[in-house]
């Protein structure tokens, strides 16, 4: 046999990329709920889902969002020599997808999509390389109705964000403009070509400042320092939504698109506080302009309240013109994107989110490895009734394994030995009070059920 020996195999080490991120389960638990509640949100009022391919032509993608998402977008050669890119949003593609099955689909069409996107951009809190956007957005129609019916869907969506209850959240704000109006002003100060450069520049002004804006937009769009202080104080419209609605009738005078903007914003707040919406709710914000070229009417972004640096986490508006080159016939649109990724680093802020590792309730020990079968039959039948159970793979002493339930935050605790199956009866053991009652082995499920109704936890099955 030989002495030498073996070369010490080199190790890769295991890493992400900047901007990526594994998921543990205590990270995604929380993420698949609210996953599951915006979806049934969208569902309620229609949508359908879709899905598209993460790599599309380049050409579909290049020259659809801004300068800047060009610039983000993840871009290569295929094996066919191909120039492709990965998807950097789901309204694009949907675009495409729209032109390309429009016999297929009809119009009034509905859709949600959820789905991953990939842009090359400076990370922060919140703000990743790899994340998810929960679109959705109605096309074929310019009715007004379908920009109300964003606005309802957008608050439906953001009062089930809280992971921890079924309540309602209510610290946020949907602040609500109209590029209409925007152009409107624009077109009285004869700068309705420029109008990308400077509403790009606009949409900078809580980053920036007004001084910088203007700085902006005489560099980029050859504004005078009256032009963009004039647009400045049309976006600084101050009052109740009433009064700054009539602030800007006036402004707007003389410019039809813009009035029809002012009027449009005006019946959204009308059904919206018509359907029960708190009219504090909705704010009419003229200085946010959507970094998107596309946009045409109203637009959308949601704010924590608490968290107002945070940046919008639900944002979107109307696009009439999105499909126009991908097909000869029109397909106007609105709808909207839930920011899943940065919504969840505003919930850590705030402390909402309780971590668990666990997707049951009930966790049952392997106590005797005699009683296996048993087990599984109990475990079973819990299941049956809609009550998710972890049994413990293996006989260890019970104390380690009552502390790996803790460790997963499984709240309740089934007990049972030889001792037990003889007299007909469980333990009931509540790991986070350390309480512990018997209960009938014949009725272990209306019995945990009861539990869980008067001690109510974050893992409680639908």
């Amino acid at each position: 046999m030989s002495d030498e020996k073996k070369p010490t195999k080199k190790l890769i080490e295991p890493r992400t990329l900047k901007g990526f991120r594994d998921f543990l389960p205590e990270a995604m638990i929380p993420r698949e709920k609210l996953i599951a509640r915006v979806t049934e949100v969208y569902r309620n009022y229609g949508f359908c889902p879709i899905d598209t391919p993460v790599l599309e032509y380049l050409e579909i993608l290049m020259g659809k969002g801004s300068d800047e998402t060009d610039k983000q977008l993840y871009r290569f050669k295929d094996p066919g020599g191909r120039e492709v890119g990965m998807r950097f949003d789901l309204t694009v593609p949907f675009a495409r997808f729209s032109a390309q099955h429009l016999a297929e689909i009809g119009v009034p069409f509905k859709r949600y999509h959820l789905a991953k996107v990939w842009r090359g951009e400076n990370t922060q809190a919140g703000r990743y390389r790899e994340f998810m956007q929960c679109d959705f957005d109605t096309i074929g129609t310019t009715s007004v109705n379908s920009d109300i019916e964003t606005a309802l869907v957008i608050n439906d969506v953001l009062e089930r964000v809280d992971p921890r209850s079924d309540d309602s959240f209510t610290k946020f704000q949907i602040h609500i403009n109209s590029r209409k109006i925007l152009t409107g002003a624009l077109e009285k100060l004869g700068l309705v070509e420029k109008a990308t450069p400077v509403l790009r520049a606009l949409d900078k002004l809580a980053k920036i400042g007004p001084d910088a804006v203007v700085a902006e937009m005489a560099e980029t769009a050859g504004a005078t320092e009256e032009q963009a202080r004039t647009i400045l104080s049309v976006a600084a419209a101050q009052g109740s939504n009433d009064e700054i609605l009539q602030k800007l009738e006036s402004l707007l005078q003389g410019s039809e698109l813009g009035l029809r903007g002012v009027d449009e914003l005006r019946q959204i707040l009308d059904a919206t506080a018509a359907a029960g919406v708190p009219e504090e709710r909705f704010i009419v914000d003229v200085s946010i302009a959507r970094g998107l070229d596309y946009y045409t009417g109203a637009i959308y972004e949601s704010f924590l309240t608490e968290l107002p640096k945070l940046g919008s986490v639900c944002s979107g508006g109307r696009y009439d013109n999105l499909a126009e080159l991908y097909t000869k016939q029109t397909l106007p649109g609105v709808g909207a994107s839930l920011g899943l990724d940065r919504l969840f680093a505003g919930l850590e802020e705030l402390g909402m989110l309780e971590k668990t590792s666990s997707t049951v309730n009930v966790f049952l020990p392997l106590f005797d490895e005699n009683l296996t079968t048993k087990y599984f039959e109990i475990a079973a039948n819990l299941r049956r009734k809609g009550i998710g159970v972890e049994l413990y793979p293996e006989p260890k002493k019970l104390g380690a394994q009552l502390k790996y339930a803790d460790r997963k935050g499984i709240r309740f605790a089934l007990v049972i030995g030889s001792d037990e199956v003889q007299r007909g009866v469980a333990n009931l053991k509540d790991l986070r009070s350390g309480g512990q009652k018997e209960i009938a082995l014949d009725s272990v499920a209306e019995s945990v059920l009861e539990a869980l109704a008067s001690n109510p936890s974050p893992q409680k099955n639908p």
